[in-house]
């Protein structure tokens, strides 16, 4: 190619079009990137409902789920300012603001409160119909139109997240309020994920949880000096790491590369890395709670994984026409 080449550079942070449309690379370039940055999300996403618990042991719930945005929202301006990416635009801010409802004002308060009498590996069942809540937000709103094979291994992963879960003690006693909470939760999870994934495609993927954490600021810094105001914030080393885990990780840097890894897609396949999220939260709570791990949980551990990749795998998630809100 001459230096007088007709092709178009791409801007800075903006996808390529194999990332566009969700093609996976070349043989030999190892895994799909879109999966990579998916399971590094799911990761950092894998400790919040423990540290979650950790934290709301001994913090107000709603100082814990609104102060965590509080945190990142600094640390979203500081970065916004030094690198200054440009503004969104038109109904990008009505976009951001369904984001910022769905995972920094929803999905953090709901499960803050859920966690405050439910124990984490109950809460990590719950929390395991996400993928397939996400899913289906992707062919709502997305457009996307997975394969047969897809759906079948989605709900055979969803099936095996809840015997995973109910192995490892922490399954359902009939349905409770924070069960409730944590279904809200999901909901708009899966409506934040997705519609921020279409919007990481246009504006770049950590400029989505920046954006969205700044604008949800004016109404998460009240809320976090109501839940200062119940009563003295004493939580001990364990409890203010643990609220730094949920502020810094979970809520502002696990986004920066789960957006990016919807935004390469397809949203449907990438959102199944999630099934792995409840298998993940009960291992950590092995290696750092001391918690025996039974050989009929390690099995069921793997079914969950083989039906995550299986669905990961799936071909015929096909990208339909993104449309505005």
């Amino acid at each position: 190619m001459t230096d007088k080449s007709s092709a178009t550079p791409l801007r800075p942070g903006a996808l390529s079009p194999e990332a566009m449309t969700g093609s996976p690379p070349a043989a030999g370039r190892g895994l799909p990137a879109g999966l990579v940055f998916g399971f590094l999300g799911v990761l950092s996403f894998s400790f919040t409902l423990p540290f979650t618990r950790v934290a709301v042991s001994t913090l107000d719930p709603l100082f814990v789920g609104a102060g965590r945005a509080v945190v990142a929202a600094v640390l979203a301006g500081i970065v916004l300012a030094i690198i200054r990416p440009r503004l969104p635009r038109g109904r990008q801010w009505l976009r951001l603001l369904v984001v910022a409802a769905g995972v920094v004002a929803g999905f953090p308060l709901l499960t803050s409160f859920a966690m405050h009498s439910a124990p984490a590996a109950h809460g990590a069942v719950v929390i395991g119909v996400l993928p397939a809540a996400t899913a289906v937000v992707a062919v709502l709103r997305g457009g996307e139109r997975p394969s047969r094979p897809f759906w079948i291994a989605s709900i055979a992963g969803l099936v095996a997240v809840v015997a995973f879960v109910d192995v490892s003690g922490g399954g359902f006693s009939g349905l409770q309020p924070s069960d409730l909470l944590l279904l809200a939760a999901v909901a708009l999870a899966a409506v934040g994920y997705a519609e921020g994934a279409l919007l990481a495609r246009e504006l770049g993927s950590w400029q989505i949880i920046c954006w969205a954490l700044v604008l949800a600021l004016p109404v998460m810094v009240p809320l976090t000096l109501l839940g200062a105001s119940h009563g003295p914030l004493v939580a001990g080393v364990d409890g203010w790491l643990a609220f730094a885990y949920v502020s810094v990780i979970s809520q502002f840097l696990g986004f920066f590369v789960w957006y990016r890894g919807l935004a390469i897609g397809p949203i449907s396949n990438v959102s199944q890395i999630q099934l792995l999220q409840p298998v993940l939260t009960i291992v950590w709570a092995a290696l750092f709670f001391g918690e025996h791990l039974e050989p009929l949980v390690v099995a069921a551990a793997l079914v969950v994984v083989a039906c995550a990749g299986f669905a990961v795998r799936a071909r015929g998630a096909r990208p339909g026409r993104l449309s505005g809100p």
